[in-house]
């Protein structure tokens, strides 16, 4: 075959390049008109084994076992002895006569460690490719093809094609239907192209599919983009455009969204960097994601204890010594310890996303349980807890608050009421807390949920900042309003009585 011109599709590394196995397979017809006398002729390329044989009006069942390829004598003949067989049935051959002058072949070539395709799908044995020079599709009497004695190791089979254009298989079910018996499994096909059984993992309850997996990858990049858009553009007015000096409640609120900025940034970098294969790089991801995932979290605990300060316990935080270095340290020092020390002992590195078509996406982390659990979950159990018992105070003095009667005094309506409760769930982190549902039957509609509220939540807070920043300084004017008045009250903060 080499000195008729086709291409070696066989590369240095053994595997074979699809591209010019599609090229060989074109070149069939040329090899049916070297047969001379011959009805058949085994083909031999290197390590890939194949068989070329004319046919006539009769329908025709090859087969293949570790000694070649050959032609069954009777089609009806069991297929149990052969690891691999096809019946070509008898309108396939009427195709292929009609369009070479009567004379109709079909040549089967064999191509095992064939290069995967974009989704990296693991394919049963190796890719069968049968050619007979004819366009042979939507047959009623379909092609047969038969897989024997298959090892499929607990995993879930599908019989695929691929028209062998491009230059990867892109693998599809469409014009086959799979029947598997024990270790044996039939393909009845309506076409004729490049086939092979894909294997893939039994969908779990941990499994995704491929189509949410994309969904939720969308929705999180569109998301986190805005995000970011938003956290730079708030972070420019008020360190560019604003020169008055910040309150605390600022100050804090601009830390959140630094450390937000920071996620969104290495979120969004996090599989380019992965897809790379550089694993210094990953590595270096992973740690700066990680990082300002804590320092979120850690914020979100000192947004929640300015609140308890100042509007439970009453207290002016300018009385307080150093107030915003107090908060600093621990927000930003305690969570780099955390990372350094797990990036020391090793515990970051590429991770995969299985769905369960074998599709597999690519991401810089960590699978270490130990971390997930008590580092990741552990640490936000911790600080949403304490944010909910803050929230649930909180929500408690406005609903309070509506119930007294004072003379005079214009209480906050219902909505404007409703909009202080979803900001001090934005402000709070507490949206992150769907995450503890991700169980069972509300596994996918969770992962849902927490990446609409969470990817978008940098959006949220820059609106929560342009409708409140000039209402935000010490006072919390908002806040303050749904839960006291000028006029002689019991304060809901301390039960004392304030007078105007």
């Amino acid at each position: 075959m080499a000195q008729m011109g086709i291409e070696n599709p066989v590369g240095d590394d053994g595997t074979i390049d699809p591209a010019k196995a599609a090229a060989l397979m074109d070149n069939m017809k040329s090899l049916q008109n070297t047969l001379g006398n011959a009805s058949s002729a085994s083909l031999r390329f290197g390590e890939l084994k194949g068989i070329i044989t004319r046919v006539n009006k009769a329908n025709v069942s090859l087969a293949y076992s570790e000694e070649g390829m050959g032609i069954l004598s009777n089609p009806n003949s069991p297929k149990q002895n052969f690891g691999w067989s096809v019946d070509i049935p008898v309108e396939a051959v009427k195709q292929s006569q009609a369009v070479n002058n009567g004379s109709g072949f079909v040549a089967i070539m064999r191509f095992p460690n064939m290069t995967a395709d974009a989704k990296k799908s693991s394919v049963l044995g190796a890719v069968f490719a049968i050619e007979m020079a004819a366009n042979i599709s939507n047959l009623t009497d379909q092609i047969k093809i038969y897989f024997q004695n298959n090892k499929k190791e607990g995993t879930t089979v599908s019989c695929n094609s691929w028209d062998g254009d491009g230059k990867q298989p892109n693998w599809t079910e469409e014009g086959c239907t799979t029947d598997e018996s024990n270790s044996n499994i039939q393909c009845q096909c309506s076409h004729l192209t490049f086939f092979a059984i894909l294997m893939s993992v039994p969908p779990t309850n941990g499994t995704i599919s491929e189509s949410d997996l994309n969904s939720l990858t969308y929705i999180s990049y569109i998301g986190c983009g805005l995000s970011l858009f938003f956290l730079g553009v708030a972070l420019f007015m008020h360190y560019l455009l604003r020169k008055a000096k910040s309150s605390p409640a600022i100050q804090i609120l601009m830390n959140l969204f630094i450390a937000l900025f920071l996620l969104n940034l290495t979120f969004l970098s996090n599989e380019w960097v992965a897809n790379t294969g550089n694993y210094p790089g990953c590595i270096i991801i992973a740690t700066l994601m990680h990082y300002s995932m804590l320092a979120t979290f850690t914020w979100f605990a000192m947004q929640a204890l300015h609140l308890y300060l100042h509007l439970v316990r009453m207290a002016d935080p300018r009385t307080y010594k150093h107030y915003m270095l107090k908060m600093c340290i621990p927000a930003w020092v305690c969570p780099a310890v955390i990372v350094i020390i797990i990036a020391i002992v090793g515990k970051y590195e590429q991770v995969a996303i299985t769905t369960d078509t074998g599709y597999t996406a690519k991401m810089c982390w960590t699978t270490d349980q130990l971390v997930h659990y008590v580092v990741n979950i552990g640490y936000y159990a911790v600080v949403f807890l304490f944010s909910l018992g803050i929230f649930l105070v909180m929500v408690q003095r406005i609903l309070a608050a509506r119930k007294m009667k004072v003379k005079d005094a214009k209480k906050p309506s219902t909505s404007k009421n409703l909009m202080i409760i979803l900001s001090l769930l934005v402000l709070l982190g507490i949206t992150w807390g769907v995450a503890f549902f991700s169980y069972g039957p509300m596994l996918i509609p969770s992962y849902y949920i927490f990446c609409i509220l969470n990817s978008f939540q940098g959006l949220f807070l820059f609106i929560y900042y342009y409708h409140n920043s000039r209402d935000l300084p010490e006072n919390l004017t908002t806040l303050k309003s749904s839960v006291s008045s000028n006029t002689s009250v019991s304060n809901v903060y301390d039960n004392t009585t304030t007078h105007g």
